[in-house]
């Protein structure tokens, strides 16, 4: 769902006609402009009233050069929306400029904010003229990520770009950075207010007063300058004698929020009555417009009251050069809020109903929503957040921002509206509260139960919650309606391999598949849960087939977000099968067609780096898993998501587990643990096991014990291949603790318990596991003396591990295993020592992905046919080929292939 764009965001405010003019203001901001600033912006920071808004419209209106202007609102605080009105106002002087960039943010999951960015800044340095940005009333904004994509645009901005800002407060900028680069322009309050000069033009020929040069000074001392409350008095005095100036003058002090309230009280009692109950109807809303007035006053007479209320000088403030739309001064709002709660309280609510049902009728729903919650139409405001529902899973609604709007409505009303309720059910799943969400779905599901289902139940207002009587309709999506069922099954599914209920995740993705009304995204949606409860059961081959099925289906329709995410789980799935190179040739591929397509690299690229990560650690190659790690961090550190944090902790801890730092693995799966949010991807390695698995690497015997009776784990349990690596732990801790006390009865208990662990895995046909365990026999048949059993084993593991190139499973064992690979001799432990890396007499090797194209140039495929067996693009392959003739110092095809032999790299 697209953001819709508010045009009259984006029109400058036209010069007032009757306007102080400050020569001495624009110069300084014209210097600003000088060329000898290598990254240009302007500050205007100072409190509400000091005429910032004014001063930049009368500055861009003469410098001469295009001007993008956007006025802010509480909704940009919403990071996607921010940037869409940053590219529209940006558009509006370059109307070519960012089309792909408001693509991007329109898709279900955008790349990292800098990618975004990265795009619009190279658009913007195309940009032939020199223009200027203003960003007005940035003080709105309450938001990191916001602040934080502004920092990045700054740090970076194309030199044809002025940036202006105008705020109440200063923004968590690099200020201090800019002043000291000599990079930023600042107004603040001492340069804004009036100076005693600029207090008698203003008052005596702008305001129509006849005051003597004394009151003029004492006035401008009492306000310090402060326009908005100059304006104030003035309008106050003009309704005074001359006589009365002085004393009026003189009683005109103390906090300004005082004198405000004390000054809209004068000048609302000295309008007519229209126009002080226009007013006073109209102050709860952020924008004007003659339709909507209209619609919230009742009456047919917007155009001219806010043509009248412009000429009054009464704090409206056009925001189109057609006068179409405009805002009061935000004070003025304020106190006019503040008068009509305490002067009509019974006609707020119908007020806010009014603007919400404009809104609505004007497509506008987020707006909507603000004006029906204000006005405690929660029955309104229901039906506009169900409805805002499913935006909130293709990315166009922030999950955040929907549960705000939720979490305000009556629980019991949720719970009678089956469809809200189930939407609420799945915000809550994103966040780990399974036992919440299953109960709202039970909720939803009795509801159903109960209801006719062909007729929705209306649920009939009180006349607490919303006084007027013409109410709207309770709306209701007949076709979320209709698809509530598969839904529910979905979500509960969800739940139910989250918490390694096998059957109940059979039996709800399966009705699922059976529901005709269930649409094509929940039914892959089951097809998924499916394929990750073989994978959970221990089903690998056929979970294997499921996820390389789908992942290509996801490739081909272009989705590669999700491709990737599949792939991930299709990777570890092949990793516990110990197909080790095609699980990295898989994400290898991924990985390329993803940096071939360009910036902005996808978030989930994260995942692809870690899980390279993983991969490269199982084969020795500390490094490459460094690398990959790193730039996982890069990636994930953007993301910002607890489940990636998550990942890439546990990820951590097993790399620094290799590099021998022990405890600074343990610190970071304490991390870890903080982050864990339960999902349905089975938890195969426990967090608690791995901390285990080190405390017996450190000797800490004593503290892995208490794991074992905490897991209250058995040797003569039938693990689940769920619980393997706790029971493979288990075999591991009693290893050890024969080691440390030579009781024979721990020994002899890991001994069965890795036959029975081994004969699962070989039914599995899972040889990842086979090789640790066949390691783990070897290990213990060692630690009582039998050398010869021991080796039958350790040889059998290396005879599955060598193909593959695992390596850091036994490189993991230390001085025991060292041992042992001497014994076996060093033509049993030979790949060992090359750590799964093709010796190549060549200066530069060619790389894995350059070896598996020159495999393909051996038979009679084509370029493009070489591609798609790839998946990747044709470009991609030529780049390898034009390496592999470059190392191998040749000039086609014939001859590569023919070299490539020479030297048995085939």
């Amino acid at each position: 769902m697209s953001t819709t764009i508010l045009a009259t965001k984006l029109y400058l405010p036209p010069p007032r006609a009757k306007i102080v003019l400050r020569p001495r203001l624009i110069e300084k901001l014209n210097e600003g402009l000088s060329s000898r600033c290598t990254l240009r912006m302007t500050l205007i920071s100072a409190a509400a009233g000091f005429g910032k808004t004014t001063l930049v419209s009368e500055w861009v209106a003469s410098c001469g050069r295009p001007v993008a202007w956007l006025s802010l609102d509480e909704g940009d605080s919403d990071l996607a929306r921010f940037l869409t009105y940053l590219v529209a106002a940006v558009q509006a002087i370059a109307p070519k400029i960012g089309a792909g960039v408001l693509a991007i943010l329109q898709s279900p999951q955008p790349p990292p904010t800098e990618s975004i960015l990265t795009i619009l800044i190279n658009e913007i340095n195309t940009v032939p003229e020199d223009f200027i940005f203003v960003l007005d009333d940035y003080h709105i904004i309450d938001s990191k990520p916001v602040d934080n994509a502004l920092a990045f645009l700054i740090e970076h901005l194309p030199p044809q770009m002025h940036l202006v800002i105008a705020t109440r407060e200063d923004p968590p900028l690099p200020l201090a950075r800019l002043r000291v680069r000599c990079q930023l322009t600042e107004l603040r309050a001492a340069d804004l207010r009036f100076t005693p000069a600029e207090a008698a033009e203003f008052l005596n020929q702008m305001m129509g007063l006849n005051l003597s040069a004394e009151d003029i000074a004492a006035l401008e001392t009492r306000t310090e300058g402060w326009i908005a409350g100059l304006q104030l008095a003035a309008l106050s005095m003009q309704g005074h004698a001359s006589r009365d100036a002085a004393n009026f003058i003189k009683s005109f002090t103390g906090n300004h929020h005082f004198i405000l309230d004390y000054l809209v009280e004068e000048v609302l009692q000295r309008q007519p009555e229209p126009v002080r109950n226009f007013l006073l109807q109209t102050a709860i809303l952020d924008r004007l417009n003659s339709p909507l007035c209209d619609a919230v006053t009742g009456q047919e007479d917007g155009r001219g009251m806010l043509e009248a209320l412009e000429r009054g000088n009464l704090f409206v403030i056009p925001l189109d050069d057609q006068r179409q739309w405009y805002r009061y001064h935000h004070l003025f709002a304020e106190v006019l809020q503040a008068h009509l709660r305490e002067a009509q309280p019974d006609r707020v609510s119908i007020l806010h109903l009014r603007a919400s049902e404009w809104y609505e009728r004007n497509g506008l729903r987020s707006e909507a929503i603000h004006h029906a919650l204000a006005a405690r139409d929660f029955e309104g405001a229901a039906g506009l957040i169900e409805l805002a529902g499913p935006a909130t899973e293709d990315g166009s609604i922030q999950q955040a921002t929907w549960l705000g709007w939720v979490k305000k409505l009556p629980e019991e009303l949720v719970h009678l509206r089956p469809v809200l309720n189930v939407w609420y059910a799945y915000i809550l799943l994103g966040s780990g509260e399974l036992e919440t969400a299953d109960s709202r779905f039970k909720d939803a599901e009795r509801w159903l139960e109960s209801a006719d289902t062909t007729k929705v139940r209306q649920v009939a207002p009180s006349a607490e919650t919303c006084p007027e009587s013409n109410r709207r309709m309770v709306v209701v999506d007949k076709k979320q309606f209709k698809s509530l069922p598969a839904t529910i099954a979905i979500g509960r599914a969800y739940i139910a391999l989250a918490l390694g209920n096998i059957p109940d995740t059979v039996r709800y993705a399966s009705r699922v598949l059976e529901l005709t009304e269930a649409d094509p995204f929940r039914h892959s949606q089951a097809s998924m849960m499916l394929g990750m409860n073989h994978w959970a059961s221990g089903s690998l081959e056929a979970a294997e087939r499921v996820f390389a099925e789908y992942t290509m289906k996801l490739r081909t329709a272009g989705n590669i977000p999700d491709a990737i995410g599949t792939s991930v789980v299709l990777a570890d799935i092949r990793l516990a099968l110990g197909h080790l190179h095609e699980a990295i040739n898989t994400l290898e591929q991924l990985l390329q067609f993803v940096m071939d397509q360009g910036e902005p690299i996808p978030l989930d690229a994260a995942d692809l780096h870690r899980e390279l990560s993983k991969l490269h650690l199982e084969q020795g190659n500390l490094e490459a898993a460094a690398k990959h790690l790193q730039r996982s961090k890069e990636l994930g550190e953007k993301a910002q998501l607890p489940v990636s944090r998550y990942r890439l902790c546990i990820d951590q801890a097993r790399l620094k587990t290799a590099q021998g730092d022990l405890e600074g693995a343990l610190a970071l799966l304490d991390e870890a643990e903080h982050l864990y949010i339960r999902s349905p991807l089975p938890d195969f390695c426990p967090i608690s096991a791995m901390k285990a698995r080190i405390w017996v690497a450190q000797g800490k015997l004593t503290k892995a014990l208490e794991w074992v009776r905490e897991q209250t784990l058995s040797v003569d349990d039938a693990p689940s291949y769920l619980r393997e690596f706790e029971y493979v732990t288990l075999a591991r801790v009693l290893i050890a603790r024969y080691q440390s006390d030579r009781g024979t009865g721990s020994i002899r208990e890991a001994v069965g318990l890795l036959e029975r662990l081994l004969q699962a895995a070989e039914e599995g046909k899972r040889m990842g596991s086979m090789i640790e365990i066949l390691v783990l026999q070897a290990l213990a048949h060692q630690a009582q003396g039998n050398i010869t059993t021991a080796l039958v084993s350790l040889e059998r593991a290396l005879t599955l591990a060598e193909p593959e190139g695992y390596v850091r499973i036994f490189l993991d064992e230390g001085k025991p295993m060292v041992e042992l690979l001497k014994r076996a001799g060093k033509n049993k432990s030979s790949f060992l020592e090359k750590q799964a890396i093709i010796p190549q007499p060549l200066i530069e090797p060619l790389s894995e992905n350059e070896l598996e194209v020159l495999r393909l140039l051996r038979t009679e495929l084509s370029g493009p046919e070489i591609a798609r067996e790839r998946m990747v693009s044709l470009n991609t392959i030529r780049t390898h080929t034009q390496h592999i003739y470059a190392k191998l110092g040749v000039n086609n095809r014939r001859v590569a292939v023919r070299r490539a032999e020479e030297l048995n790299l085939l």
